[in-house]
Parts: C-alpha cells; structure tokens; sequence
C-alpha cells in the first residue's frame, strides 16, 4: 500500500547541497579538487575559534547551554539590544523554518523573490502556506512589486540582502519605502548572512526597524565570513515578542556547544573578518576581470560570490567543470554561481573554464 503523504510534501523538491571535494574525487576518479559552490569562507575560521574547539571537546558528555546564554549576551551586546531580542538557531536556515511554524497557517501567504534562497519557498510550501513569488528586476529585488503582493493573508516577506544567488542588495532608502507599505500584520524578515561582505554605505540598517519594536527579524549567521559552516550556528535579532513565539517552537538544544564556544571566540576575532573581506574583495576583482577576458560579465555583486550567464547551457558547463576538478553551482537555464576562493583556487576555476568554453 503507498504512503499517504500530502501533496504539498510530495510536491518539493529536496535541496541539493554543494557536491563534496570527496564524494566528486571518487566519482571521477581525480584529485586535488577545488570547491567554489557553497559560498564558505576559504581562509577557514578564526585561529581563536579553533583553539576553543580542542578545549571544548572534554565537555561533549554534556548538554549544551539551551538558553545560549553567553553567546545571546554577547550578540545582545554587540548590536545595543537585550538577551531577549536573539534568538539562536542551527543555522539561520533553521530560524526560517521556526518563523514559518509560528506564524503560518496552512493557506497563508508569504512574499518572497522568485530567484531567491529556495529554503523559504520549501518551509513555506511544507507548511501547507502558499509561496507568493515575485519576479526580481535587473537581477535585484522589486521592493514595490512585494509590497503590491501583500494581501490580507501574508504573514511573513521574506528579503535576502544580499540576495543569493545574484548577490545584489537593496537599499535603505527602498527598505524605509517598504517598510512604510507593509501592513501589521506582515512579519519582515531580513535575511542578512553575508552582510559583512557588503562594501556599499546605503545597506539598510535591519536592526533599527528591530528597535523600533517593528515586525521585522534580521537573520545573521557564522556561516559565511566567520568561516563557521560546518558548525551550524546563525541567530535572529528581533522584538522579545517574536522571539518569544519563536522559543515555543524551538527544540531544546538546538545550537550545540562546539558551535556555542566558537561563535563566541569568532565573534571576538575583528581582525580575522576585516582581513576575509579584504581578500575577498581584491579577489572578486580578479575573477570579475578574468570572466570578462572570456567574453562574460557578472552581475555586480556585495556578497562573496558571483552569479553569470555563460550563454549556453549552463548544466552542460557546470558538468564540464566538475571533470576539470571544479565545483561550482548552477543556478537555473545559462546561470552559474561561482564562490570566491583563495587566488589558486579563482585562477584554477578561470583555467578551467576557459578551456569548458573553448571546446
């Protein structure tokens, strides 16, 4: 007898994470593999954080902290707010799918952009919601098109800035013009995790709307510059109200304590995040100039990668370049997103694709 399973279930279609530099080793049979697909950190984590991991392990009997007192204070602190506006989640990803638990009822809305982070989309659809998709203008963002989408269902509008995968942000003065728009009943959520790669000075401040005791959450993450992916830890900074609702849905223990200790280590590291974006600066400028001697040009882009049209079809590349060694992502029809590596990595992934091109 099949499964009952609800269409909404059936429907979905699994993420597909990054391939691993192992697992394409032994399918292909090659070495020394490079991976620019999942937009990590290439110089790896803070040297404080690592050393707190070895002296954490003799605790791994135990529970971890699951109030994150320490980690919420010192968060709390950094951005002017109280223990009582963060919340922690494995991952940001995971807060995603709290806000929708809490907030959404089957047959309610939530506003998101079409070429987007797809975990909203699946929370969303999983929860018996209906995913209100609204097609991005010039690869960024239609602030005005999401306010008309509203409708007395939404509850949540999801913006991701910088937007994966095109890497493109909106700016303060549209966010005050969206935020003027957006009924009471919407929650905003902000989905900010690679905003300290952003350079531009017009990059919305979130957390103000969070001050001004608005329904917003600003999403953030260790994920990405802090170089802690494999660890799983995000937060949200947001009024206690929302974080209150988000505890009732929350499973107990679900930031662990390796995660704990070294966000917290990572959180102390300036100077490791000020020399990642400088890295990642100077080489985004490299391999922008080196996709431009191929004939291609990305969209312009404040996050640590870069999404392109490689004007043919961008499965095939995208295959090509995984015989050559080099993983990267593909989006969608001719659209690939490559991360920014370290220098030997970017010139491996510009040889390579040159030579994918050439044939």
């Amino acid at each position: 007898m099949p499964l009952k399973v609800h269409k909404d279930i059936a429907s979905l279609v699994p993420y597909a994470p990054g391939k691993p530099i192992e697992e394409l080793e032994r399918e292909l049979g090659i070495a020394c593999a490079v991976k620019l697909a999942s937009n990590e950190n290439p110089r790896g984590p803070s040297p404080k954080a690592r050393a707190v991991l070895s002296e954490a392990a003799h605790t791994l009997n135990r529970y971890p902290d699951g109030g994150g007192h320490r980690l919420r204070g010192a968060l709390a602190e950094r951005w002017k707010v109280t223990p009582d506006h963060v919340i922690l989640g494995n991952g940001s990803d995971e807060i995603i799918g709290l806000l929708v638990r809490a907030f959404l009822s089957p047959g309610d809305e939530a506003v998101m952009a079409d070429q987007t982070f797809p975990i909203y989309r699946m929370e969303v659809r999983a929860a018996h919601g209906a995913a209100v998709e609204v097609p991005l203008k010039d690869w960024r963002h239609d602030l005005p098109a999401m306010a008309d989408a509203v409708t007395a269902r939404t509850r949540l509008l999801f913006v991701c800035n910088p937007n994966n995968p095109t890497g493109t942000i909106v700016s303060a003065a549209e966010v005050d013009a969206l935020m003027a728009r957006v009924p009471e009943q919407v929650i905003v959520v902000f989905d900010e995790a690679y905003c300290e790669y952003v350079r531009s000075r017009d990059f919305p401040d979130s957390l103000g709307f969070v001050k001004q005791n608005r329904h917003v959450i600003a999403l953030r993450t260790f994920s990405k510059i802090y170089g802690l992916a494999g660890l799983r830890i995000g937060y949200g900074v947001t009024t206690p109200e929302i974080t209150g609702y988000l505890n009732r849905v929350r499973p107990p223990f679900n930031a662990n304590s390796l995660a704990q200790r070294a966000a917290l280590a990572a959180l102390e590291d300036e100077e490791h995040v000020v020399l990642s974006r400088a890295m990642n600066q100077a080489e985004m400028a490299a391999v922008r100039a080196g996709l431009g001697a191929l004939g291609l040009h990305p969209v312009p882009s404040d996050a640590n990668f870069l999404f392109f049209d490689v004007g043919r079809d961008g499965r095939a590349v995208f295959e090509a370049l995984l015989r050559e060694g080099v993983i990267v992502r593909h989006i969608a029809g001719r659209m690939l997103r490559v991360t920014i590596g370290l220098p030997e990595e970017n010139e491996r992934f510009l040889q390579a694709l040159k030579k994918v091109l050439a044939k």
